[in-house]
């Protein structure tokens, strides 16, 4: 049924401008604003769509992951851009890195407060 259409997902931020920001500017993902909001370009050749919502409530769960060969690299990189990592007591490390979990992942939240990852991929 949905085999020749490109499915994509989406989610809700409270302020579209920040986003775009962000996952343009600090993530470096390709953007592409529209009159109803705006989309992120995956290097896998998907699209998500990104909406601004007045009553915004943040995702409770990873709804990106950024695969990595290097994640210490990434994370620090993106550190350096502003980025902060979520510490977890007994989890991560001072980084914020999972070490202990297979593949090691990293948890940051986009200015909506929507949970995003870097996850250690030596494929990627």
């Amino acid at each position: 049924m949905f085999n020749d259409k490109a499915v994509f997902s989406g989610f809700s931020v409270d302020d579209l401008s920040l986003a775009e920001s962000f996952y343009g500017e600090i993530l470096g993902l390709d953007t592409t604003r529209t009159d109803n909001g705006l989309y992120l370009q995956l290097a896998t050749g998907g699209k998500v769509f990104v909406y601004a919502k007045s009553n915004h409530t943040p995702a409770t769960f990873t709804i990106l992951n950024f695969p990595t060969d290097d994640i210490e690299a990434t994370v620090k990189t993106l550190h350096e851009k502003g980025v902060t990592f979520e510490h977890y007591h007994n989890i991560t490390d001072e980084l914020g890195i999972a070490q202990d979990n297979t593949p090691k992942i990293a948890w940051f939240k986009d200015p909506a407060g929507n949970i995003l990852s870097v996850i250690e991929d030596t494929e990627a």
